[in-house]
């Protein structure tokens, strides 16, 4: 079974700098993400039937404060499939959140867990699955959008079946 860790991140949709990366990537046929944003922690490819993930990761979260993060960059990439994926970033991923990442990756792999993607901060913001479309278009095209940086505070955190129901939720604590 696919599982995943996230951490839900607050981004409004109709948001003015949202609203023009999406006008100006109307040309191109983008599936955007709608009401539901998240920094993907961890995607597990495979997950053992006999181990309890559960308890790694609520041993790793339980005195962990909610990171701070700013996000102040649009990027792109291209995954294996050759999709694109249009996302937001930070140009200064916090140390001890960098650390946490590493710390449950490395325990869910030594619990038996088939990790076969690295961590790269993004939250999802659209889909180019046209292949054919040039990474540097889209590159060139989401550098003429400003966006203000945001720095939020992010607690909530679902550990989910891909596609799937919930298995775990837990809210960071706020310790500033």
């Amino acid at each position: 079974m696919k599982t995943y860790l996230e951490l839900k991140v607050p981004i409004q949709y109709d948001s003015t700098w949202f609203a023009e990366l999406r006008k100006a990537l109307n040309d191109i046929s983008v599936k955007w993400q709608k009401g539901f944003f998240h920094i993907t922690m961890v995607f597990i490819d495979e997950t053992p039937k006999d181990v309890n993930l559960i308890s790694i990761v609520d041993k790793n979260l339980k005195f962990f404060a909610a990171p701070s993060i700013v996000f102040d960059m649009l990027d792109v990439f291209s995954t294996k499939t050759g999709m694109h994926i249009v996302n937001l970033t930070s140009s200064k991923v916090p140390d001890a959140f960098l650390s946490l990442i590493q710390n449950i990756r490395r325990e869910l792999k030594a619990a038996g867990c088939l990790i076969l993607s690295d961590f790269r901060l993004h939250v999802t913001l659209g889909r180019v699955i046209d292949s054919n479309v040039p990474l540097s278009k889209l590159d060139n095209i989401i550098k003429t959008i400003a966006i203000p940086a945001a720095k939020m505070t992010l607690n909530d955190i679902d550990y989910r079946e891909f596609r799937g129901k919930v298995l775990y939720s837990t809210k960071l604590k706020n310790y500033s």
